[in-house]
């Protein structure tokens, strides 16, 4: 029996599964779960993880990767954080924590394991969903290959979905690299997420 979202999203919120592991990363830091989706959504942003910034806010996306994730999308910050129409899941809900060196842990599996087959079966059918990063790539579309690879496939997976890189600033190479990106895929991109946001 498929559990209610409302239920769903409340318990998630009170999750401090990851509490040990979180305490034991450099940054010490105390689970807080962003979670950001309502029953009804069309779109469906499925992506990594909250970073620092986002831990802090409490609101998915709110950072530089946030802006040029909305400007790849076409969308406003308004439209983008209507939750009777947006639904953001990424594959852990909570900032897992930076490495000795600095870098952003991994999601961790718990979180996919505990949580993600009920709500994608609470949240039901999403008219369009986007898979940004090779976690959401591996989980969503059984992704193999890289990065590279699955989003130069994206026309296999019209016209219900559409994986994209990261939009974070270490990508920018590949951006670079991948001029295909930005001519071929954004302007189908962003006129499918106008199809289904009117």
């Amino acid at each position: 029996m498929t559990q209610p979202l409302s239920d769903i999203a409340r318990r998630l919120a009170a999750c401090r599964l990851c509490a040990d592991r979180f305490a034991a990363t450099a940054t010490r830091h105390a689970p807080r779960p962003v979670v950001w989706f309502r029953p009804g959504a069309r779109l469906l942003i499925a992506g990594q993880a909250p970073g620092m910034r986002v831990h802090a806010s409490g609101i998915p996306f709110d950072d530089a990767s946030g802006d040029r994730l909305r400007d790849w999308l076409g969308l406003s910050r308004a439209e983008f954080y209507d939750r009777d129409r947006v639904a953001i899941v990424p594959m852990a809900f909570c900032f897992p924590g930076y490495d000795a060196r600095g870098a952003d842990l991994p999601p961790p599996p718990l979180c996919r394991d505990t949580w993600h087959d009920a709500l994608f079966a609470a949240l039901g059918r999403v008219r369009l969903r986007v898979f940004v990063g090779a976690h959401a790539h591996r989980y969503h579309l059984g992704a193999r290959g890289s990065v590279t690879d699955t989003v130069a496939g994206w026309r296999d997976h019209l016209p219900g979905a559409l994986p994209l890189p990261h939009p974070s600033w270490r990508n920018t190479g590949w951006l670079k690299r991948n001029p295909w990106f930005e001519t071929d895929l954004l302007p189908v991109l962003r006129a499918r997420v106008r199809e289904e946001m009117t």
